[in-house]
């Protein structure tokens, strides 16, 4: 039992308290919800890098989104690491993204 509190407790899970969410650290396959209840995080699509989060490269296969900044869109939610809900408005967001076309640019927006 104790051993088993440990093991969770030391878990780097993104997703250990969504107040205290590291979006920069958010990486995997994700699902597009369409009910903003739904979704995990909210996010809003900057139209310019200089504004964003985290800077998000769009892979293909769900194996190369090992790393943050790293996603990999699934049409199934099964599959998903995690869910997203695109808001129209900055303010209603957890954070904000923005779509590169280089990899190795991927991360935060530091």
């Amino acid at each position: 039992m104790v051993m088993i509190l440990i093991i969770i407790g030391n878990s780097p899970s993104v997703f250990s308290g969504q107040s205290q969410v590291n979006f920069c650290r958010l990486f995997g396959s994700v699902y597009i919800e369409k009910d903003p209840k739904l979704a995990d995080f909210r996010v809003y699509e900057e139209d310019s890098e200089a504004f964003c989060d985290i800077k998000v490269f769009k892979v293909e296969s769900r194996v190369y989104a090992d790393r943050e900044g790293l996603w990999h869109f699934t049409n199934k939610k099964a599959f998903a690491d995690f869910s997203i809900y695109f808001e129209s408005k900055k303010g209603l967001a957890d954070f904000s993204v923005f779509f590169i076309d280089v990899e190795s640019f991927a991360g935060c927006n530091n």
